[in-house]
This record gives C-alpha cells, structure tokens and sequence, in this order.
C-alpha cells in the first residue's frame, strides 16, 4: 500500500466516523427522514453537476446502475436513514460503534449466506469484535439506552454489509462522481416517501444546525464516498475496508470532543476490542486473497 492509498484511507476514516456528531447535532433541530432526503437531494445535484464537469457520463454500465440501486437504497436510504433516525434517542458515539461493525457483519453474512470461508484469525476476529459490542452494550443498557434507537442501528448496519456482499465492483469502469451523485437521487426518493407518511416537517434552523447540515453534505456525502470509491478502485475493497477499524475510536474521540459525550471505561476498552477484532478480520482477508 503507498503512502498517498494510506493517506486516502486515513482521511476517509476520520471523514465517515464524524458523520456521527453531525447528524446528532442535525436532527436535534429537524425530522430525520425529511433532513436526509434534502440532504441527498442538494448533494445528489452538486455531485451530478461535477461529474459532468469532469466530462463524466450517467450512461453507467449495467453493473454500475445496479450498484447505484443498491447503494443509493441500502447506504442512504436504509444504513444513513435509520442512523439519523436513532439518533433522535441514542447518542452519536454508540450509533458509530454499532456502525463500524459492518466490516464484522459482512465477514459474518459472507461465511453464512455465501460459504466464504473463514481464516482461524478471521474467526477470532469475529469472536473478539462481536464480544467488544456486547461489551459495551452491556453497560449502556444498564445506563437505560433506547433499545429501538439501537436496533435501527443494527438494521442499517446490516442493510450496508448486504450492499457491500451484493455488488463489489461499482468503482470498476469509471464515472465514479457520477455514481455518487446518482445514489444519493435514490435515497433521496425513498427517504422522501417515507418522510410524508412518519413525519411532521418543522425545522428549526439555526447557524449550529446549518453548518453541521452543509458539513454532512459535502463532507461524508459526497468528499467520503467520493474517497472511498477512488480509494477501492486503488487497492481493492479488500484492503481498502483495512481502514474500517479506525471507524470507532474515530467515531467516539469526536463526539466527546464536539458534543461532550461520555465514556466510560468499559466502553473505552470495548472500543479497543471492536478495532482489534475489525483489524483481524481484515488481515484475514488480505491474507487469504494473497494465496
């Protein structure tokens, strides 16, 4: 791996994990669904308009349209939507925990589902992660966390690890702006949909909301995926997915620095499992696809 596939990696870690604290700040100030929808909606344009300024073409490949479907549904409307949803309960710091189990869920899902075999580090990995999560869920539930808010979490998470096992060559034949600009309509749509029927749409605007609103727009939505794809067409969704186990140290040192949220010791040191058994995981991979 070369030093600028690190840096990508890196800021793509950082990028994805704050998407978290903004969107708590967000939906304290707004419905959910509503918010999202005309978040992928603004970001949707901006990120069709520098496609074709880049002279990209949204006449995608078959393989290309399935993956904006899939991602555009499962990502955004599904993982992102019921994300910003628990957060109207949960904090931002256990909703990026729960979230960067992903890379778990799909190792878990591939071995069940598809019969990928599993290294005996691979496996440990799963063991070790799962166990941090339960590790951690074990004190908040005693602390009273919203069991709904938790289990959207896990519903979103485990929509995104099914995309991520679905289609695994999105970035292959370019107009990767374009991809990620169409995916965002798709989500945009759904959450559209589902806004009108669940929800009152009163916002209060105000210039904290705002700015973490135009923060989740241009930052995780379209500068990370944007990374994140570039990044996979690099190296590879193998080693790429590597930089998922910075996701919850990332995830909870920036919502206790932003929002001040609490952490106890045993959610410190479930953290450091989860990113230890994330790691596992991936190096498992990598290892295997070597031979």
């Amino acid at each position: 791996m070369d030093i600028r596939a690190l840096g990508m990696g890196l800021l793509f870690a950082l990028i994805w994990s704050s998407a978290f604290t903004s969107a708590r700040i967000i939906v304290a100030d707004a419905p959910p669904l509503m918010i999202s929808s005309l978040r992928f909606a603004i970001a949707g344009t901006i990120g069709v308009i520098i496609a074709r300024a880049l002279g990209q073409s949204w006449h995608l490949t078959p393989a290309q349209w399935r993956a904006t479907i899939i991602f555009g549904l499962c990502q955004n409307a599904l993982y992102l939507g019921l994300n910003f949803t628990a957060m109207t309960t949960i904090e931002a710091s256990l909703a990026s925990i729960i979230a960067s189990t992903m890379p778990l869920i799909v190792a878990l899902l591939g071995w069940a589902a598809k019969g990928e075999k599993l290294s005996p580090m691979g496996t440990i990995g799963l063991i070790v992660g799962f166990g941090g999560v339960l590790l951690i869920m074990a004190g908040r539930i005693s602390d009273g966390v919203d069991l709904f808010g938790v289990l959207l979490c896990v519903i979103g998470a485990t929509a995104l690890a099914i995309a991520t096992l679905a289609v695994r060559n999105a970035s292959s034949g370019g107009n990767m702006m374009m991809i990620v600009g169409l995916q965002m309509f798709v989500g945009a749509i759904v959450l559209l949909g589902a806004s009108l029927v669940f929800e009152t749409w009163t916002v209060n605007w105000n210039p904290k909301m705002l700015t973490a609103f135009i923060y989740t727009i241009l930052a995780p939505g379209l500068f990370a995926t944007w990374i994140w794809f570039a990044l996979v067409a690099r190296i590879g969704a193998v080693k790429a997915a590597t930089f998922h186990f910075l996701n919850p140290f990332f995830g909870v040192a920036i919502a206790a620095m932003v929002l001040g949220e609490k952490l106890g010791f045993w959610d410190i040191v479930g953290v450091a499992v989860i990113c230890a058994g994330i790691l596992a995981v991936q190096l498992s991979k990598q290892s295997h696809t070597a031979k």
